[in-house]
């Protein structure tokens, strides 16, 4: 790869559309009539957080960069004309809070511009490389995504690690975190605004909440970006199942987890869909060696949860492994041995009782290979794409696009976008039954030259839930890693205000 040097960073924005009602005041002091109407616009600017790759010498990392067409642009202020531009910055990083690491220096980051419908690429090596913010305007902010890919060849961070970049929030949930003594997590607090942010660290393990020190009330200061690593932050012992649970009492962050197993490899722990009393865990390989799932139940009431597979042919009781039981404000745990036996499959928790659900928040840790030439990846319970999801980078071969529809039948419309270097961009709509999961793997785009975006919109039917896989197998090891589909919230609902004044005597 060409050298790049990035520095840690944070550089960022918002969403620059409002959402709520707005509040109209008649004369005579009464409130005029609410409004009846919404109509919905795309963004007109958005914000996303990449975090550093990886500490090793010798990780290749590429960006890839892709609004997806067809949304258009939002309406500007009148009077101004502001050119549609998607950009990647660096900026200062803030000292690590386990006191290990020095300072890195803040370099000059390379622009990413693209224009809807190509992915634009960029390029890094080395262990110095920082995080990264960006923003997108115009008609480029409407879904605009970015992937980060990093292979590391060897040493113990050994693996392919994919993560798309996320934007900044308040509340973030990891299940499948670990301080156990083969792991080194890291969990990695990036501020990309202009004032401080203020974040909680909170761990749960199988017996609940893990004493710990340094976790509340840290900072993270502007443009600047704090990775922390776990098993520092509590004197209790190591458990191999812990949940991290990153808040926010003031500002906002992007967060994700690197986690690196000294025997199995590592990836990214992206953040979990939203506490559910139903999780849909999509994408998990048909060679998968080992799947653990890890489940946390945040309210009062305990979680009864029944857990099936959803295949090509319909939903399973995977054997042994029917039921898990979640104690409140605890960890639980279950190991499913032979799970996807030959085929690709999704996991589906629902309440064991549907008169009493629980929210949950769930993932699950997925091996790949055997002895020494093993590969660990993460999927995420991941939320029904509402309207469109991308994932960009995906390569002519080990490319694999999981669809499941727990409910009724849908229909969704799946596009592959031109390459980076070159192709042409093609759509088919895909129809996945209910209780069943379609796989894809022939999606790339004719005369493909370099990496392309695959997009989910659904088209009719019941909820559809994502994931991509992409293996890249290197030396004997089956490395991959799977990102599941986060809908790009690239249109805003917006009221149609109305206002009848009346005549003034």
């Amino acid at each position: 790869m060409k050298r790049t040097t990035l520095s840690l960073i944070a550089g960022a924005t918002a969403l620059a559309a409002v959402t709520g009602f707005a509040a109209l005041t008649a004369p005579d002091g009464t409130a005029a009539p609410e409004a009846k109407a919404t109509t919905r616009l795309p963004v007109e600017r958005v914000g996303l957080v990449c975090p550093a790759p990886s500490t090793s010498e010798v990780a290749e990392t590429l960006y890839t960069s892709y609004t997806p067409t067809g949304t258009g642009a939002a309406k500007g202020t009148p009077g101004k004309t502001e050119q549609p531009t998607a950009l990647l910055r660096t900026a200062t990083s803030a000292t690590p809070s386990n006191g290990t690491g020095k300072k890195p220096k803040a370099t000059k980051a390379p622009a990413t511009v693209t224009t809807p419908g190509k992915p634009v690429t960029a390029e890094a090596e080395g262990g110095s490389v920082p995080a990264l913010t960006g923003s997108a305007t115009g008609a480029l902010a409407p879904g605009w995504t970015v992937q980060q890919t990093t292979v590391v060849p060897a040493g113990g961070a050994r693996g392919l690690l994919g993560l798309g970049c996320g934007a900044p929030d308040t509340d973030f949930w990891f299940p499948a975190a670990s301080t156990a003594k083969e792991r080194q997590d890291y969990v990695h607090l990036t501020n990309p605004d202009d004032t401080a942010a203020v974040a909680d660290i909170e761990l749960y393990g199988p017996e609940g909440l893990l004493k710990s020190q340094f976790t509340e009330g840290i900072p993270v200061p502007a443009h600047s970006t704090v990775p922390v690593l776990l098993s520092t932050l509590t004197s209790e012992p190591a458990r191999r199942d812990v949940t991290v649970h990153v808040t926010t009492r003031s500002g906002r962050v992007g967060a994700a987890v690197a986690a690196a197993d000294d025997k199995l490899g590592s990836d990214w722990i992206a953040p979990a869909a939203d506490p559910a009393s139903t999780a849909v865990l999509p994408g998990i390989p048909a060679d998968a060696t080992s799947v653990r799932l890890v489940a946390f139940a945040p309210g009062d009431d305990d979680a009864d949860l029944k857990v099936q597979l959803a295949t090509a042919t319909g939903t399973i009781v995977p054997a042994g492994g029917g039921s898990l039981h979640v104690k409140s404000g605890m960890t639980a745990f279950a190991d499913l041995p032979d799970l996807t036996r030959g085929a690709v499959g999704s996991l589906l928790l629902t309440p064991s009782d549907p008169k009493k659900p629980t929210p949950v928040v769930a993932a699950l840790q997925v091996v790949r290979g055997k002895g020494e030439n093993t590969e660990i990846a993460f999927i995420p319970a991941a939320a029904a794409v509402s309207a469109r999801a991308t994932v960009a980078d995906n390569r002519a071969k080990g490319t694999t696009l999981s669809l499941t529809a727990p409910g009724t039948d849908a229909r969704v419309k799946v596009t592959a976008s031109a390459g980076s270097e070159g192709g042409t961009p093609m759509s088919r709509t895909v129809t996945v039954k209910g209780g069943t999961t379609t796989v894809l793997t022939d999606l790339a785009p004719e005369g493909l030259k370099g990496s392309y975006a695959l997009t989910v919109e659904p088209v009719s039917g019941g909820k559809v839930h994502a994931a991509r896989t992409l293996a890249l197998p290197e030396d004997g090891v089956p490395m991959f890693t799977v990102q599941t589909f986060v809908d790009d919230r690239g249109t805003v609902e917006l009221p149609t205000a109305h206002q009848d004044l009346g005549v003034l005597d």
